[in-house]
């Protein structure tokens, strides 16, 4: 399905990935699966050459098209708490530079990941393509609805927040599935929310807290 590249390539990349492990330990994400998916996800591969000395580090990484990427340990975080099985059928709203939908892969059957900018859809696109990750699809498109066409989906994560919970990505989950996503104001610290499907009922748990971008609607004219 895909190449397994290992990428803790260089004596700074492996010392950055070592002392992300142990902050992971020390929050109690220990999944031999997850792990191995970052270790074998090139993380430099997605990260601006002048920021890859901190690639594995815990805050937020400049990139292209006035974006950041969420430092390794909250991807690490919310990528655990959406426990991907193999055979799972995951959505992204939010491609950002491709990397955490790249070691969902790893995870998952197949991922399909929304980004609204062209140059980011075409950098992620263009690195899957490098790595040999063929289980991968991006979406150029406006994710704020999800993808209503495509559902169910197993898994949703969204890396931007809502105001108050949206139920169009609910309505887009399997029975059992899970969605992941923060609410509240843009200005201010938000909840982070898993929403897993039982029945015609959501079961709704507060897993942390974040401060992410408010999701933007449309797509922008230029970039």
């Amino acid at each position: 399905m895909m190449g397994m590249a290992t990428t803790v390539s260089d004596e700074s990349d492996r010392q950055g990935f070592a002392a992300l492990l142990l902050r992971l330990r020390g929050k109690g994400i220990v999944g031999k699966s997850l792990v191995a998916a970052f270790e074998a996800t090139p993380r430099r591969h997605f990260v601006p050459a002048q920021w890859q000395a901190v690639a594995w580090a815990e805050g937020m990484i400049p990139i292209e098209c006035g974006e950041a990427m969420e430092g390794a340990d909250l991807q690490a975080q919310i990528i655990s708490a959406l426990a991907i099985e193999p055979g799972h059928r995951v959505l992204e709203i939010g491609t950002g530079s491709g990397y955490t939908a790249a070691v969902m892969a790893r995870l998952a059957s197949r991922v399909i990941t929304v980004e609204r900018f062209k140059t980011l859809s075409a950098l992620a696109r263009q690195r899957y393509e490098d790595l040999a990750i063929s289980n991968v699809s991006v979406r150029h498109a406006d994710g704020l609805n999800g993808l209503p066409g495509e559902g169910p989906f197993d898994r949703i994560v969204v890396w931007g927040a809502f105001e108050a919970l949206p139920r169009q990505f609910v309505d887009q989950l399997s029975s059992g599935g899970t969605v992941i996503l923060p609410v509240g104001g843009a200005e201010s610290e938000q909840v982070l929310v898993r929403l897993t499907k039982v029945g015609s009922r959501f079961e709704r748990e507060e897993i942390g807290h974040v401060r992410l971008q408010a999701l933007q609607a449309g797509l922008p004219q230029v970039l």
